[in-house]
Protein backbone atom coordinates (compact mmCIF):
# COMPACT_ATOMS: atom_id res chain seq x y z
CA UNK A 1 0.00 0.00 0.00
CA UNK A 2 1.53 3.40 -0.81
CA UNK A 3 1.10 6.52 1.86
CA UNK A 4 0.16 9.83 1.16
CA UNK A 5 0.04 13.13 2.74
CA UNK A 6 -2.33 15.97 3.20
CA UNK A 7 -0.90 19.49 3.75
CA UNK A 8 -3.18 22.24 4.50
CA UNK A 9 -3.96 25.09 7.38
CA UNK A 10 -7.98 24.25 6.24
CA UNK A 11 -9.49 21.56 7.82
CA UNK A 12 -12.53 22.23 5.28
CA UNK A 13 -9.72 21.73 2.40
CA UNK A 14 -8.17 18.61 4.02
CA UNK A 15 -11.44 16.94 4.80
CA UNK A 16 -12.52 16.97 1.65
CA UNK A 17 -9.38 15.65 -0.08
CA UNK A 18 -9.15 12.98 2.84
CA UNK A 19 -13.21 11.98 1.87
CA UNK A 20 -13.35 12.80 -2.39
CA UNK A 21 -10.27 10.48 -3.00
CA UNK A 22 -10.72 6.70 -3.69
CA UNK A 23 -7.60 5.95 -1.61
CA UNK A 24 -8.40 1.96 -1.43
CA UNK A 25 -8.85 1.44 -4.95
CA UNK A 26 -5.78 3.29 -5.45
CA UNK A 27 -4.30 0.51 -3.14
CA UNK A 28 -3.31 3.77 -0.97
CA UNK A 29 -3.66 3.94 2.73
CA UNK A 30 -5.78 6.74 4.61
CA UNK A 31 -4.01 9.70 4.11
CA UNK A 32 -2.07 11.23 7.25
CA UNK A 33 -2.75 15.15 7.80
CA UNK A 34 -0.38 18.18 8.27
CA UNK A 35 -1.40 21.74 9.36
CA UNK A 36 1.67 23.55 7.73
CA UNK A 37 5.05 23.05 5.63
CA UNK A 38 7.24 22.26 8.83
CA UNK A 39 5.24 19.92 10.52
CA UNK A 40 4.82 18.22 7.19
CA UNK A 41 8.25 18.05 6.68
CA UNK A 42 8.78 16.25 10.21
CA UNK A 43 5.55 13.92 9.05
CA UNK A 44 7.92 13.05 5.62
CA UNK A 45 10.75 12.26 6.63
CA UNK A 46 9.47 10.24 9.43
CA UNK A 47 6.78 8.06 7.13
CA UNK A 48 7.96 8.58 4.04
CA UNK A 49 4.87 9.17 2.29
CA UNK A 50 5.05 8.32 -1.77
CA UNK A 51 2.24 11.28 -2.76
CA UNK A 52 2.05 14.73 -0.82
CA UNK A 53 -0.89 17.11 -1.55
CA UNK A 54 0.08 20.66 -0.46
CA UNK A 55 -1.63 24.10 -0.25
CA UNK A 56 0.63 27.15 -1.28
CA UNK A 57 -0.41 29.67 1.38
CA UNK A 58 0.20 28.41 5.19
CA UNK A 59 1.99 29.54 8.16
CA UNK A 60 5.07 28.74 9.21
CA UNK A 61 6.63 27.33 6.24
CA UNK A 62 4.50 28.05 2.80
CA UNK A 63 3.81 25.33 0.44
CA UNK A 64 6.42 26.40 -2.18
CA UNK A 65 9.24 26.64 0.73
CA UNK A 66 8.30 23.23 1.59
CA UNK A 67 8.18 21.85 -1.85
CA UNK A 68 11.59 23.42 -2.60
CA UNK A 69 12.94 21.77 0.53
CA UNK A 70 11.07 18.43 0.15
CA UNK A 71 11.45 17.66 -3.07
CA UNK A 72 14.98 18.36 -2.83
CA UNK A 73 15.18 15.63 0.14
CA UNK A 74 12.52 13.32 -1.33
CA UNK A 75 13.05 13.38 -5.48
CA UNK A 76 10.75 10.29 -6.02
CA UNK A 77 7.79 11.95 -3.82
CA UNK A 78 5.28 12.73 -5.90
CA UNK A 79 3.80 16.40 -4.85
CA UNK A 80 0.76 17.70 -6.02
CA UNK A 81 -0.32 21.05 -5.24
CA UNK A 82 -4.27 22.23 -4.44
CA UNK A 83 -4.30 26.11 -4.57
CA UNK A 84 -6.56 29.00 -4.50
CA UNK A 85 -4.67 30.54 -6.47
CA UNK A 86 -4.67 29.92 -10.36
CA UNK A 87 -2.30 31.76 -11.44
CA UNK A 88 0.33 30.91 -13.82
CA UNK A 89 3.34 32.06 -12.05
CA UNK A 90 2.32 30.32 -8.92
CA UNK A 91 2.33 26.62 -11.14
CA UNK A 92 5.29 27.53 -13.09
CA UNK A 93 7.52 27.85 -9.91
CA UNK A 94 5.61 24.75 -8.02
CA UNK A 95 6.72 22.59 -11.15
CA UNK A 96 10.00 23.80 -11.09
CA UNK A 97 10.40 22.84 -7.42
CA UNK A 98 8.82 19.51 -8.45
CA UNK A 99 5.47 19.57 -8.43
CA UNK A 100 3.29 16.93 -10.64
CA UNK A 101 -0.31 18.85 -10.86
CA UNK A 102 -1.82 21.81 -10.03
CA UNK A 103 -5.37 21.37 -8.54
CA UNK A 104 -7.50 24.03 -7.65
CA UNK A 105 -9.81 24.72 -4.85
CA UNK A 106 -12.20 24.11 -4.49
CA UNK A 107 -11.17 20.33 -4.71
CA UNK A 108 -13.32 18.33 -7.52
CA UNK A 109 -13.59 14.77 -6.99
CA UNK A 110 -12.74 13.49 -10.72
CA UNK A 111 -10.40 16.20 -11.04
CA UNK A 112 -8.55 14.86 -7.83
CA UNK A 113 -9.07 11.26 -8.31
CA UNK A 114 -7.75 12.35 -12.18
CA UNK A 115 -4.48 13.64 -10.55
CA UNK A 116 -4.27 10.40 -8.12
CA UNK A 117 -3.79 8.08 -10.60
CA UNK A 118 -1.56 9.84 -12.28
CA UNK A 119 0.38 10.31 -9.31
CA UNK A 120 0.28 6.46 -8.76
CA UNK A 121 0.94 5.63 -12.16
CA UNK A 122 4.50 7.59 -12.17
CA UNK A 123 5.04 5.74 -9.20
CA UNK A 124 3.75 2.19 -10.13
CA UNK A 125 3.96 1.97 -14.25
CA UNK A 126 1.84 -1.27 -14.42
CA UNK A 127 -0.86 0.58 -12.33
CA UNK A 128 -4.25 -0.21 -13.50
CA UNK A 129 -4.28 0.54 -17.17
CA UNK A 130 -7.30 -0.31 -18.22
CA UNK A 131 -8.35 1.64 -15.22
CA UNK A 132 -7.54 4.59 -17.34
CA UNK A 133 -10.49 4.17 -19.95
CA UNK A 134 -13.06 4.10 -17.18
CA UNK A 135 -11.28 6.85 -15.86
CA UNK A 136 -11.83 8.95 -19.23
CA UNK A 137 -15.44 8.21 -19.41
CA UNK A 138 -18.14 11.72 -18.89
CA UNK A 139 -19.80 11.34 -16.14
CA UNK A 140 -23.33 11.26 -17.82
CA UNK A 141 -21.99 8.35 -19.68
CA UNK A 142 -20.91 6.93 -16.38
CA UNK A 143 -24.49 6.71 -15.34
CA UNK A 144 -25.77 5.82 -18.27
CA UNK A 145 -23.78 2.64 -18.28
CA UNK A 146 -25.10 2.02 -14.55
CA UNK A 147 -28.23 2.46 -15.43
CA UNK A 148 -28.06 -0.39 -18.20
CA UNK A 149 -26.25 -2.57 -15.67
CA UNK A 150 -28.68 -2.58 -12.72
CA UNK A 151 -31.90 -3.10 -16.32
CA UNK A 152 -29.96 -6.02 -17.37
CA UNK A 153 -28.81 -7.37 -14.33
CA UNK A 154 -31.45 -6.47 -11.63
CA UNK A 155 -31.56 -10.17 -10.14
CA UNK A 156 -27.51 -9.11 -8.66
CA UNK A 157 -26.32 -8.63 -5.12
CA UNK A 158 -26.17 -4.72 -6.85
CA UNK A 159 -23.90 -2.45 -4.20
CA UNK A 160 -23.10 1.22 -5.02
CA UNK A 161 -19.55 0.94 -3.89
CA UNK A 162 -19.13 -1.50 -6.89
CA UNK A 163 -19.68 1.37 -8.62
CA UNK A 164 -17.67 3.83 -7.00
CA UNK A 165 -14.86 1.62 -6.89
CA UNK A 166 -14.91 0.92 -10.65
CA UNK A 167 -15.28 4.63 -11.87
CA UNK A 168 -13.32 6.38 -9.07
CA UNK A 169 -16.46 8.48 -7.65
CA UNK A 170 -17.93 8.69 -4.79
CA UNK A 171 -21.62 7.23 -3.92
CA UNK A 172 -22.85 10.44 -2.52
CA UNK A 173 -21.73 11.81 -6.32
CA UNK A 174 -22.76 8.71 -8.51
CA UNK A 175 -26.22 8.81 -6.16
CA UNK A 176 -26.73 12.55 -6.78
CA UNK A 177 -25.99 12.29 -10.35
CA UNK A 178 -28.23 9.53 -11.40
CA UNK A 179 -30.90 11.35 -9.66
CA UNK A 180 -30.84 14.26 -12.02
CA UNK A 181 -30.96 11.91 -14.52
CA UNK A 182 -33.70 9.59 -13.70
CA UNK A 183 -35.15 11.37 -11.07
CA UNK A 184 -34.47 8.67 -8.24
CA UNK A 185 -31.57 6.69 -6.71
CA UNK A 186 -29.60 4.18 -8.01
CA UNK A 187 -31.26 1.52 -5.09
CA UNK A 188 -34.56 2.58 -5.55
CA UNK A 189 -34.08 2.57 -9.59
CA UNK A 190 -32.94 -1.50 -8.79
CA UNK A 191 -36.34 -1.58 -6.71
CA UNK A 192 -38.76 -0.12 -9.71
CA UNK A 193 -36.99 -2.56 -11.75
CA UNK A 194 -37.28 -5.51 -9.72
CA UNK A 195 -41.41 -4.65 -8.84
CA UNK A 196 -41.98 -4.14 -12.24
CA UNK A 197 -40.53 -7.16 -13.45
CA UNK A 198 -41.91 -9.55 -10.37
CA UNK A 199 -45.34 -7.99 -11.17
CA UNK A 200 -45.06 -9.37 -14.79
CA UNK A 201 -43.72 -12.42 -13.54
CA UNK A 202 -46.98 -13.35 -11.08
CA UNK A 203 -49.15 -12.66 -13.97
CA UNK A 204 -47.74 -16.09 -15.34
CA UNK A 205 -49.94 -18.77 -12.54
CA UNK A 206 -47.08 -21.20 -13.93
CA UNK A 207 -44.52 -18.99 -11.99
CA UNK A 208 -43.94 -20.22 -7.98
CA UNK A 209 -43.87 -16.76 -5.57
CA UNK A 210 -40.20 -18.26 -4.32
CA UNK A 211 -39.20 -18.67 -7.96
CA UNK A 212 -40.09 -15.29 -9.03
CA UNK A 213 -38.53 -13.73 -5.96
CA UNK A 214 -35.29 -15.62 -6.54
CA UNK A 215 -35.43 -14.46 -10.37
CA UNK A 216 -35.67 -10.61 -8.97
CA UNK A 217 -32.99 -10.64 -6.44
CA UNK A 218 -34.57 -11.80 -3.51
CA UNK A 219 -33.46 -15.37 -1.81
CA UNK A 220 -35.57 -15.30 1.31
CA UNK A 221 -39.49 -15.12 -0.40
CA UNK A 222 -40.27 -13.13 2.80
CA UNK A 223 -38.40 -10.49 2.32
CA UNK A 224 -39.51 -10.16 -1.55
CA UNK A 225 -43.45 -10.28 -0.28
CA UNK A 226 -42.58 -7.29 2.19
CA UNK A 227 -40.82 -5.21 0.03
CA UNK A 228 -43.64 -6.24 -3.16
CA UNK A 229 -46.12 -5.40 0.01
CA UNK A 230 -44.32 -1.81 0.39
CA UNK A 231 -43.82 -0.93 -3.29
CA UNK A 232 -47.58 -1.78 -4.11
CA UNK A 233 -49.77 -2.13 -0.90
CA UNK A 234 -50.46 -5.70 -1.39
CA UNK A 235 -48.83 -9.11 -0.74
CA UNK A 236 -47.91 -10.89 -3.82
CA UNK A 237 -50.73 -13.28 -3.44
CA UNK A 238 -53.17 -10.48 -2.55
CA UNK A 239 -52.23 -9.32 -6.18
CA UNK A 240 -52.91 -12.57 -7.68
CA UNK A 241 -56.12 -12.52 -6.20
CA UNK A 242 -57.00 -9.17 -7.22
CA UNK A 243 -55.51 -10.07 -10.85
CA UNK A 244 -58.13 -12.93 -10.74
CA UNK A 245 -54.76 -15.65 -11.35
CA UNK A 246 -54.60 -18.79 -9.84
CA UNK A 247 -51.65 -20.47 -8.80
Amino acid sequence: MLKALIVDDEKPVRTAIGTLGAWSRFQIEQPLMAENGKEALRILREVRPEIVFLDINMPIMNGLDFLKKASGEFPNTCFLIVSGYDDFTYAQTAIRYGAQDYLLKPVVEEELNGAILRAVQTLCPDFSIDAQKEKNLAPDEIIEIIHDYIENNYSQNIKLSMFADKYYFSKEYLTRQFKARYHCGIYEYVLKVRMKRAKELLLDPENKIQEIAERVGYADHNYFSKAFRTYYGVTPSAFRQEAGIIG
